[in-house]
């Protein structure tokens, strides 16, 4: 088998469920790297925690994780890029709000 064979062939495949039991396959090596990188990190699992019961938004996520809404903001962006939240705007006291909500409830993995 040649190199060229093995990097083409599929070895992995993730399947993402929200609440209505919709699936979603995810077989592109791209998108799959983002969504394993997006959960390799402690705070953005933490973050995915947090908003499994309804949306939040930064100040909110920040203040119930103690850390900074900059950092919160950034880790964020990058579930976001994975297509694992989905963010909403809307106006607060201060100026506008991002919401982040949970795409998805499951992670299926196929190999």
């Amino acid at each position: 088998m040649e190199i060229n064979e093995l990097t083409e062939s599929k070895v992995l495949k993730v399947g993402l469920l929200n609440n209505f039991s919709d699936l979603v396959e995810i077989d592109t090596d791209k998108e799959i790297e983002l969504i394993v990188k997006a959960l390799s990190s402690k705070t953005r699992r933490s973050i995915l925690q947090e908003i499994q019961s309804g949306p939040m938004d930064v100040s909110n996520l920040a203040a119930n994780l103690e850390m900074t809404e900059a950092n919160i903001s950034a880790q964020i962006k990058k579930l976001e890029k994975a297509g694992l939240v989905d963010c909403d705007y809307s106006s607060g006291r201060h100026g506008v709000r991002k919401l982040s909500k949970i795409k998805y409830n499951q992670l299926l993995l196929q190999f």
